[in-house]
């Protein structure tokens, strides 16, 4: 601190502030508040420092250094977790298909268990020659089962009844032109399916139609002249017409019917006939001729 004698000795000398602390060694309230004046007693700096006010790192919400006011509840915070739906529909995927699988093997039993007859008899529109018209099936009236030459038979295209002793090759053969019945017959006689179809029928149909034949043992498929639905499939005593090739019957009648229809087990397909025509092929007629002749 300096002293002024400026103005004489009479005057009193002025004091300097240093920025030292009063002589009580606290400072004073202006300088508590930051230079500022103190508003008074009752609004000193206690009061300006209210609850959520300046004081420095002051939490809100909470009294003066005086007291402490009502604390605020806090408000619970509700988290939505979104549901994983991803994991939930992969296993609701297997459980379908595993019940699926299930139900497809334990119809693949049942069908296994029935007979052919029954799986037969399941299919619409069949018609079960063996029981509704049996004598059809028999040989003609006054000819053995194994005859040379046409023969005409009652239902068209053939079931059954006598039949040339070549028989059509029946190896899952497609033939582009008709065949003679006298020659299918005998095929099914070993058990073949013989399916049959209109000369109208589109190409992509009968394309369609001869994936289902084609290299699969014990059948066979040509058109058939004059037939009066598109399609029509054959086994010895059974028949069924169909509209469409895309219809599930023409492979529930191949797979129920196929070998199982046989009146001749075991008999072969192959080493048949395989030339087209309706006139049947009498080689054997005409070997025996021939031996005739020589003898």
């Amino acid at each position: 601190m300096s002293i002024s004698t400026q103005g004489g000795e009479n005057r009193r000398p002025s004091v300097v502030s240093t920025g030292k602390p009063a002589a009580g060694g606290k400072p004073k309230a202006e300088e508590k508040a930051g230079g500022k004046p103190a508003a008074g007693k009752a609004g000193g700096a206690g009061a300006a420092r209210s609850a959520g006010g300046n004081r420095p790192g002051g939490k809100p919400g909470t009294a003066a250094k005086g007291g402490k006011g009502p604390r605020k509840p806090l408000k619970s915070v509700k988290v939505n977790q979104e549901r994983n739906w991803g994991p939930i529909a992969l296993m609701v995927a297997v459980g379908v298909l595993a019940t699926g699988i299930v139900g497809y093997g334990a119809w693949a039993v049942s069908q296994e268990a029935q007979s052919w007859q029954d799986r037969a008899s399941d299919i619409t529109g069949l018609v079960n020659y063996r029981d509704a018209n049996p004598a059809a099936l028999e040989p003609m009236a006054g000819k053995q089962s194994h005859e040379w030459g046409a023969l005409e038979y009652e239902i068209q295209p053939p079931v059954g009844s006598s039949h040339n002793p070549n028989w059509q090759n029946c190896m899952g053969d497609v033939y582009a032109a008709p065949i003679a019945s006298e020659h299918a017959v005998h095929s099914m006689e070993h058990g073949a399916v013989w399916v049959t179809y209109q000369d109208s029928l589109p190409a992509d149909q009968v394309e369609t139609l001869a994936s289902k034949v084609r290299g699969n043992e014990y059948t066979m498929m040509s058109p058939f002249e004059g037939l009066e639905s598109p399609i029509s499939l054959q086994a010895w005593g059974y028949q069924l017409a169909v509209d469409d090739v895309n219809d599930p019957r023409i492979d529930e009648f191949i797979r129920a019917l196929r070998q199982n229809a046989t009146v001749e087990p075991q008999a072969i397909c192959s080493g048949g006939i395989t030339a087209t025509g309706t006139t049947p092929r009498d080689l054997g007629q005409q070997e025996q001729a021939m031996d005739g002749a020589g003898s």
